[in-house]
């Protein structure tokens, strides 16, 4: 037979266990998010330039396009520059790294969820070191404030960038939004 003290304890302790258990469902909806892949459409036919780009040129610029992406939100997220490297080269991580620094002045975080993404191929140098594209994003974005979420948008955004193969991999080294 359990004594009343132990009941009572036990009590306390279902009862206080429902925050870390609501925090705990919290982050794992928002991990599940996190994989979540975005909707991707890449517009057919080949770019404009002298140069044909084969279909598995083609396939690994695309995917070696959409991995920066995942390296961005997590290097903003995280407020770690660093991560870029794999990624970026340029002006591109120039720009990226002046905006990680700012953010962590003053205490805040990026974190994105790509939704969707419609790329154009637009440029493909005859030499084989550029290919320039147009990506329609949508994401949603969320600001922080020394970890707490201050604001939440769903954007629609236009952006150009312009890719160039290294060793292994194509690495962005322009990255701009558009205006619309």
């Amino acid at each position: 037979m359990r004594s009343r003290a132990n009941h009572r304890r036990d009590r306390r302790v279902g009862r206080g266990s429902k925050t870390p258990l609501l925090a705990l469902l919290a982050f794992v909806i928002f991990v599940l998010a996190a994989f979540e892949q975005p909707e991707v459409n890449v517009a057919p036919g080949d770019p404009a330039g002298p140069r044909t780009l084969e279909p598995q040129t083609r396939s690994a610029a695309v995917r070696d396009y959409l991995a920066a992406w995942t390296t961005l939100h997590h290097a903003l997220e995280e407020n770690n520059s660093g991560l870029l490297d794999a990624d970026f080269v340029g002006i591109a991580k120039e720009q990226l790294s002046a905006t990680i620094r700012d953010q962590q002045k003053l205490g805040l975080q990026t974190r994105y969820q790509d939704r969707k993404h419609e790329i154009h191929l637009v440029f493909y140098s005859p030499e084989g070191l550029s290919l320039q594209l147009l990506d329609t994003v949508e994401y949603d974005v969320q600001l922080l404030d020394h970890g707490k979420v201050q604001a939440t948008q769903h954007l629609r955004v236009p952006y150009l960038a312009v890719l160039t193969p290294t060793e292994v991999r194509w690495k962005v080294r322009v990255f701009q939004a558009e205006p619309e």
